[in-house]
C-alpha cells in the first residue's frame, strides 16, 4: 500500500489535494487508519491519481472528473471521449472570449494617458546615508522576481518623494518595502525601476559610513560613493502600485522571537504544495496570541494559514531583528512581517491554499 505522501510524490497531486478528493468521493483511499486518520492507497490507484492530476491541470470540472474516473476502466470509452471533447470545446471558447477581452483592454491602454511617464523623466540629485540605504536594499532584495516573463518585477523600485526614498520589490507571492531618509531633494514624486544586477552593484558600494550620492537623469540612475560609482539604465516598464497593496490591519498580531521561530520552522512539520515543488508551513494562532505549527492531524484547526516556508524564512532573515511582529488575518490574506521599531519597513508573504 502507498502512503498519502508517496501518492502525492508519484502522482503530481499535493497531499492537501488528495485529502480534498477523498472528501469529495473522487479518489477514496483503500484504507484509513481509524486512530491516526492516515490515508493509504492500493498500488493500482496510482494510475487513477495520475489521470486525476492531468484532468485537474486541464481545468476539468469536478463533476466531469468524477465521471471520467468512473468510466476509465470500463470497456466502453465513448463517454470518456465525449467528456474530453466537451471540455476541450469549453476551453477553446474560453480562450476565444479571453482574447477578445484582452484586445479590448489593450485598446483601452493605448488610449489611456500613462501617468507614470512623468514620474520617470525628472532629474534628481540627493544624498542618503550609506548604512541606511544598504539596510533598505538588504531588506527588500529577497523579494525581487527571477521570472524572465515579468522583467519589471526582476528589479527594485526606487520611489523618491520629499525627504524619503522607498525601495520596493515583489515577485507577486511576496513583497518587501523599506524606507531611507534623503537630503538635498525635497521635491515631487519620482520613480525609477532599477534592475537587480544594478541594485547589487549599488549595494557593493555601500560599505562606508558616510553619505552616498544618488542621481536620476531620465532613464539613467547613478549611485556614487567617493570615487566609485554604479550606473545604468532603468527599466522602461511600469511597476505595480505598491501603495494599493499595503497590508490592512490584521485580526491577529503577535511578537515572535526570531531565532526560536526560525528553528521551529526549519525542524517542524511541513506539507507539499499542490505541485509538490515547495514545502509549506501551516501556522495556527492560539487564543493567547502565540503562533504554532500545525501537524497533519490539525486539518480542522481554526485560524490556520499555510505559507511557503522558504519565503517566510527569507522574510525573517531580511527583518534583521531579534523580535518581529507577525500580522495574520484570514487564511486568504497576506501575512505581514514588521519590525517593532520601524513601521515603514515590512514584508508580506502570500498564503497558499491547502484545498481546492
Amino acid at each position: 500500500m502507498r502512503s498519502i505522501g508517496e501518492m502525492a510524490r508519484d502522482s503530481g497531486l499535493g497531499v492537501s489535494a488528495l485529502r480534498f478528493y477523498d472528501r469529495a468521493g473522487v479518489l477514496v483511499p483503500a484504507w484509513v487508519d481509524p486512530v491516526s486518520g492516515y490515508r493509504w492507497y492500493e498500488p493500482e490507484q496510482l494510475d487513477e491519481a495520475r489521470l486525476l492530476a492531468r484532468l485537474r491541470r486541464a481545468g476539468m470540472p469536478l463533476a466531469d472528473i468524477r465521471l471520467v474516473l468512473a468510466s476509465w476502466s470500463g470497456a466502453d470509452t465513448d463517454l470518456v471521449r465525449e467528456l474530453l471533447k466537451a471540455h476541450l470545446r469549453r476551453l477553446e471558447q474560453g480562450l476565444s472570449d479571453a482574447r477578445s477581452e484582452f484586445s479590448a483592454l489593450r485598446a483601452l491602454l493605448d488610449h489611456r494617458e500613462n501617468d507614470m511617464t512623468s514620474l520617470r523623466i525628472a532629474t534628481v540629485r540627493l544624498s542618503v546615508a550609506a548604512p541606511e540605504l544598504a539596510a533598505a536594499l538588504d531588506t527588500v532584495r529577497f523579494a525581487a522576481s527571477t521570472d524572465p516573463e515579468l522583467p519589471m518585477l526582476g528589479a527594485v523600485l526606487f520611489d523618491i518623494e520629499g525627504e524619503g526614498l522607498h525601495v520596493v520589490a515583489t515577485d507577486r507571492y511576496r513583497m518587501a518595502v523599506a524606507r531611507a531618509g534623503v537630503t538635498g531633494y525635497g521635491g515631487g514624486r519620482v520613480q525609477v525601476i532599477v534592475p537587480t544586477p544594478l541594485v547589487d552593484a549599488m549595494r557593493a558600494l555601500l560599505d562606508g559610513a558616510g553619505p552616498v550620492r544618488l542621481s536620476v537623469d531620465g532613464d539613467r540612475v547613478t549611485l556614487g560613493a567617493g570615487d566609485r560609482q554604479a550606473a545604468g539604465q532603468c527599466l522602461d516598464h511600469d511597476f505595480p502600485d505598491y501603495r494599493r497593496l499595503l497590508p490592512q490591519a490584521a485580526e491577529r498580531r503577535t511578537v515572535v522571537e526570531v531565532a526560536a521561530f526560525r528553528k521551529a520552522l526549519e525542524t517542524g512539520p511541513v506539507r507539499s504544495d499542490e505541485a509538490g515543488a515547495h514545502d509549506l508551513s501551516v501556522l495556527k494562532v492560539e487564543d493567547g496570541g502565540s503562533v504554532t505549527l500545525c501537524s497533519d492531524g490539525d486539518d480542522d484547526a481554526p485560524n490556520r494559514v499555510a505559507v511557503n516556508r522558504e519565503f517566510l524564512l527569507d522574510a525573517l532573515a531580511a527583518g534583521a531583528r531579534e523580535r518581529l511582529i507577525l500580522e495574520i488575518g484570514a487564511p486568504t490574506a497576506p501575512i505581514a512581517i514588521r519590525r517593532p521599531d520601524d513601521e515603514d519597513t515590512f514584508s508580506m508573504v502570500m498564503p497558499v491554499r491547502l484545498e481546492d
